[in-house]
């Protein structure tokens, strides 16, 4: 877990940067299908949903997610495993960042639904079937990778 300012953007900046990498590559290819143009069209949305899904986690999703878990989930942190802490916290993370960056990106799509509600719920159960295995196998540890050996470097 970060342990500081500095540290908490890092890890942030890690998990928010692959995260959406992944997930803005998954949602293209889905609506588009795979291409060349699948490259080009990653990097043009990537800045502008990086952005907001920093601002997302550092501001909304994360706060809210570290009330829940650590006043009403795990009540003595002190006392409890430090992967359960991790899971749930990124358990919850998804949950919340999957909510905001799905309608996020049925705004910005370039078609308006008909049918919003439809609409919305079914990139949510989508963006969750993916967001939440990408997570837990491959970002969380890879970002958290990154974090013990920015920490090694400063310790």
């Amino acid at each position: 877990m970060p342990k500081n300012w500095k540290e908490e953007l890092f890890f942030t900046g890690m998990m928010a940067g692959l995260m959406v990498l992944g997930m803005t590559t998954y949602n293209i290819v889905k609506t588009d299908g795979w291409s060349v143009h699948v490259f080009r069209e990653v990097i043009a949305g990537y800045p502008l949903g990086l952005l907001v899904a920093v601002l997302l986690d550092l501001l909304l999703v994360g706060p809210l997610v570290k009330t829940v878990v650590f006043k009403f989930i795990i009540t003595d942190p002190a006392h409890t495993n430090p992967a359960r802490i991790g899971v749930t916290i990124s358990v919850l993370m998804v949950l919340g960042m999957v909510t905001c960056m799905s309608l996020f990106g049925l705004i910005m799509s370039a078609g308006t639904p008909t049918n919003w509600g439809i609409a919305y719920l079914s990139t949510w159960i989508l963006n969750l079937i993916v967001a939440l295995p990408l997570q837990l196998l491959v970002v969380g540890p890879v970002s958290r990778m990154g974090l013990r050996k920015l920490q090694q470097q400063t310790a």
